[in-house]
């Protein structure tokens, strides 16, 4: 692990730089995010997300606070809400406007008391400093164009003994309709937590979520 983590710092330039332009393709536009925010609002998504048993697996309790990198339309702000309760606090972040409107309108609607949202950056999620129990990425580490310098991220917002849930799918042929995760996906399961070991969290468990299409991945803050 030494040898991969000085051979991450040796590359640092090439890790900087863009590297999920494949699977940021359709989030140039609203248009595109518009279409995409279709599938992540679908009625068929709780079905398929299982948000219940995911919310279990992130060991959510009253009390806590806990971020949704990548909230998008907000799908699972009403399961993190619920999870950690009155005393709890939700940070909803995304990096589109339109994304954060549609989210804030469903905390709303839902009546949400407990959800601050925050806007940032493709480099930097704009986190506050040391308040966060968990930060939670789900299907959104792939879209990362610069995952080090989130990851530095997370590391700041997190308390100490935070966790960092991320999960994401399978690099095969088989996790996503069509193939596609093939070339949509940047990093296999292996590459994922090396990636992320590399800028010091540790991995404390991973299981799937999702058989044959998503995983989860546990990690605890340096």
């Amino acid at each position: 692990m030494r040898k991969f983590a000085a051979l991450v710092l040796l590359c640092w330039p090439a890790l900087a730089a863009q590297v999920a332009s494949e699977a940021n393709t359709r989030y140039q536009t609203h248009e595109g995010r518009m279409q995409v925010a279709q599938g992540l609002d679908g009625s068929n998504r709780a079905a398929t997300q299982r948000p219940e048993e995911l919310v279990r697996a992130m060991d959510l309790k009253p009390g806590m606070a806990v971020a949704d990198v990548g909230t998008g339309v907000g799908f699972m702000l009403p399961y993190l809400s619920k999870a950690v309760g009155p005393s709890g606090r939700v940070i909803a972040e995304d990096i589109f406007d339109d994304f954060l409107t549609a989210a804030t309108e469903r905390a709303q609607r839902d009546r949400l008391q407990n959800i601050t949202f925050i806007k940032g950056l493709e480099d930097d999620p704009h986190l506050p400093g040391g308040i966060l129990d968990v930060v939670l990425a789900l299907d959104s580490y792939h879209h990362y164009n610069y995952p080090q310098k989130m990851l530095a991220g997370f590391i700041r917002a997190l308390k100490p003994g935070g966790r960092l849930v991320i999960v994401e799918y399978h690099k095969t042929p088989d996790a996503m309709p069509g193939g596609q995760a093939m070339h949509h996906i940047r990093l296999d399961q292996a590459g994922l937590i090396q990636e992320v070991e590399a800028s010091g969290f540790r991995l404390l468990s991973k299981h799937d979520h999702i058989p044959g299409k998503q995983y989860m991945a546990i990690f605890a803050r340096p």
